[in-house]
C-alpha cells in the first residue's frame, strides 16, 4: 500500500511533466509586431472598472517646456506613464477641497480620477512625452471635461 507521501509525490511529479509537456507545445506567434508606448513604475496598487460600451483611448500626449494642460476633469480614470520630462500635477476635488502638488519624472506612474480636476504642468527643462489611457469614455465622446481655476489651487 502507498502511503499518503508516496501518493503527494506521484500526484506533484505528474503534475510537473504535465506542465513542462504544456510549456514545450506552445506556440510562438508570426506575423505581429510589438511597439513599446510606455512603460513605468507604480507607487501604489490600484484597479479600474470599465463599464460595458464606454470606450478606452490611448494617447500620446507631450507638453513643451512650461505647457500646460489647463484645469479639467476626465469621465472616467485615467493612467498616464511619463516617458521622458518632469510634470507636476495640481489637483484637487471637484467642487472645491484640499489642492494637492505631485511632481513625476520619467518612469513613474501617476493616477487622475474623475472626482478630482487638475491641472498638468512641465516644470521640467524639455519636453515631457507620455502616454495616456482614459478609461470609461463615453462611446464616441470626449475624454476630457473643462473645468475653471480653483481659487486655491495655485496650477
Amino acid at each position: 500500500m502507498f502511503g499518503k507521501r508516496a501518493v503527494l509525490v506521484g500526484v506533484m511529479t505528474t503534475a510537473l511533466v504535465a506542465g513542462a509537456a504544456a510549456v514545450a507545445s506552445a506556440t510562438g506567434g508570426s506575423g505581429e509586431t510589438k511597439i513599446l508606448i510606455a512603460r513605468g513604475q507604480s507607487d501604489h496598487s490600484f484597479g479600474i472598472q470599465q463599464r460595458k460600451d464606454n470606450d478606452v483611448q490611448t494617447n500620446h500626449n507631450m507638453f513643451a517646456q512650461g505647457g500646460s494642460s489647463g484645469w479639467h476633469s476626465h469621465p472616467g480614470p485615467v493612467v498616464l506613464v511619463i516617458q521622458a520630462g518632469e510634470l507636476t500635477v495640481y489637483s484637487e476635488p471637484i467642487g472645491g477641497g484640499e489642492c494637492s502638488v505631485h511632481r513625476f519624472t520619467a518612469g513613474q506612474v501617476f493616477i487622475e480620477r474623475p472626482e478630482d480636476e487638475q491641472n498638468v504642468v512641465n516644470t521640467g527643462t524639455g519636453t515631457a512625452d507620455l502616454a495616456v489611457t482614459f478609461f470609461n469614455v463615453p462611446h464616441g465622446g470626449d475624454i476630457r471635461i473643462d473645468q475653471p481655476a480653483p481659487d486655491n489651487c495655485p496650477g
